[in-house]
């Protein structure tokens, strides 16, 4: 018995070293979905660590404890207690202190909005549910993924124009991955592309909003130029090929190092990115220059597939952004009709 404690504590630390491959190592079947389930090794193991007690194996339980445990780690950072992107101390401003929104014009995001992202499974997200959240949460800018022309023509049926009256969609191909990405929008756009950087999925279409005036008041920077560009992201699944999945989400990384946005505008990645913190490319990404909003508001992670089981769930959905933001509120919640959660942030500018 003594030997099997050790071979599974052996097999364990091997399944832990996936996540800690170069990003882009990982990009092999089935790495990809083993380290989507590191966070649920702790169960097995908590199971022998009990056997091991009974049997009087006390050297087994401790080694098995602190592998259960450290399967955890990327878990345990979503409560501020990891290691960080970044260890930069942010000064505070008066808008943090009182992020209280103030009306503008149709033509200048506030200096706090919030935003939202929804998987639609193949366009089958129930429409008037979406329109719903929008109302109800005073959502600012949607991104939508694996839409379908259907989809879209139930939305406007349901009346989203008339709560969110711009938008922009990828080019819908015959390679999408499910569907085309879409941004809707409050405000109207400075400008709007289909696609604003090229990776092996689904279009990612991108819209730029400018800030209002007193939310865009920096030390060294001109204040009428400040711009926060959304994006609509959905890189591939590991099963439609490892090597365009990891390759979507490195790709994206691209935006934050864009001569656009550089360190006087934002840039705002919302989707299904199909991985999460114990993934090695998703880590690369932030360290392209993002941060995750349930990350950085450290309350805990927001799972969000599959729709239908409180647990076990992960993580694939996020609201990433460049500096410059604080994100609240953050909250997966049920949208009928659809396999993911969606997942809401307010946002406020520093």
């Amino acid at each position: 018995m003594t030997t099997l404690f050790a071979v599974v504590v052996i097999l364990a630390w091997l399944w832990l070293g996936l996540s800690a491959l170069p990003a882009g190592l990982e990009a092999h079947m089935p790495m990809p979905y083993m380290i989507a389930l590191t966070p649920f090794l702790w169960v097995p193991l908590v199971i022998l660590a009990g056997m091991a007690a009974w049997q009087h194996h006390w050297g087994a339980v401790c080694l098995l404890l602190v592998t259960a445990l450290m399967t955890s780690s990327q878990r345990i950072s979503y409560w501020g207690t990891g290691l960080r992107t970044s260890a930069r101390p942010v000064r505070e401003t008066t808008r943090e202190t009182n992020p209280e929104p103030r009306e503008t014009s149709r033509e200048t995001l506030p200096n706090q909005f919030s935003v939202m992202t929804l998987n639609c499974r193949y366009g089958r997200a129930n429409a008037a549910n979406i329109v719903a959240a929008i109302r109800e949460r005073n959502i600012a800018v949607l991104a939508l993924q694996e839409v379908s022309d259907e989809l879209i023509a139930r939305l406007d049926a349901a009346g989203i124009a008339d709560l969110l009256p711009y938008r922009q969609s990828g080019d819908p191909q015959d390679s999408d991955n499910g569907g085309y990405n879409v941004l809707f929008s409050r405000y109207e756009p400075a400008s709007a592309v289909p696609n604003v950087v090229t990776i092996p999925a689904a279009d990612v279409p991108a819209l730029t909003l400018k800030l209002a005036a007193d939310s865009a008041v920096t030390d060294n920077t001109d204040s009428d130029s400040r711009t926060v560009t959304f994006c609509s992201a959905h890189p591939k699944s590991p099963m439609r090929g490892c090597a365009d999945w990891s390759a979507g989400i490195l790709g994206l990384g691209a935006i934050a190092k864009a001569s656009s946005i550089g360190e006087h505008n934002i840039a705002v990645v919302m989707g299904d990115l199909n991985s999460g913190t114990d993934h090695p490319s998703f880590r690369a990404l932030l360290k392209a220059g993002f941060k995750d909003a349930s990350l950085t508001q450290a309350t805990g992670p927001n799972l969000t597939f599959p729709r239908w089981v409180k647990w076990p769930r992960i993580e694939l959905d996020h609201v990433l952004f460049t500096a410059g933001l604080k994100p609240s509120g953050v909250k997966a919640f049920e949208v009928k009709d659809t396999d993911h959660l969606a997942l809401a942030a307010t946002l406020t500018v520093r």
